[in-house]
């Protein structure tokens, strides 16, 4: 990529993230079927080629907020007939989303206990995808790869939302983040590898973050 059409989609991030002067930004402002869902579009079609893909049995996502994350992945899971998605927050929200498909977990993805106690007794043959979105902080973030990183079925994937803040390119202050913490991540696992293609569509929230494990 040249360095121009890097520094363009990078102005784009930022003005998508902030907003334009006077409104809200429209991370805020995006909405599954009317349930907040604070993630970037093009990433969520990125998730839809990747389920179409790996067809998924279980989902589990770190960080539910209001929902509409977990209500978008189970419309798509329902398109392909199968699958279901545990998500996990410290907050219990209401309203949230009823669908058969998701099941809501109060407590802390950095928990061993609880992560053993959801997914420890998982069929051993079925496939899984893991996405982090709870808390950014890369310490946080570096314990939610050490115990949901073995569950990752070879194949698949876990990814790591918002490795764009800390200046890539967004929120240049926020301090050590997932960015970080995939790096560190890599240094010492070489079941995954880095899947850059699936950032083909040029702006996401996920830079360096899609994860597939190889091995």
């Amino acid at each position: 990529m040249k360095e121009s059409e890097k520094k363009t989609i990078d102005s784009f991030h930022e003005l998508y993230f902030n907003g334009l002067e006077g409104e809200t930004n429209s991370h805020l402002r995006t909405l599954w079927m009317g349930f907040p869902c604070q993630k970037c579009p093009l990433d969520l079609w990125i998730y839809q080629e990747i389920f179409a893909e790996i067809r998924p049995d279980l989902i589990v996502e770190a960080g539910t907020f209001h929902g509409g994350s977990a209500l978008y992945m189970a419309h798509v899971l329902d398109v392909l007939g199968k699958g279901e998605i545990i998500t996990i927050d410290v907050v219990e929200r209401s309203p949230r989303p009823i669908h058969p498909r998701i099941r809501y977990v109060t407590g802390s993805s950095g928990d061993g206990n609880l992560i053993d106690q959801l997914l420890c007794t998982r069929p051993n043959d079925e496939v899984r995808l893991v996405i982090l979105d709870s808390d950014h902080s890369k310490n946080h973030v570096s314990q939610e790869l050490r115990l949901l990183a073995p569950f990752v079925t070879i194949g698949s994937y876990l990814i790591v939302e918002d490795t764009c803040v800390n200046g890539h390119p967004i929120l240049q202050s926020f301090g050590d983040d997932p960015f970080e913490a995939v790096e560190e991540f890599l240094k010492t696992n070489t079941n995954f590898i880095v899947d850059s293609s699936r950032e083909k569509l040029l702006l996401t929230y996920n830079p360096n973050g899609f994860l597939k494990r190889i091995g």
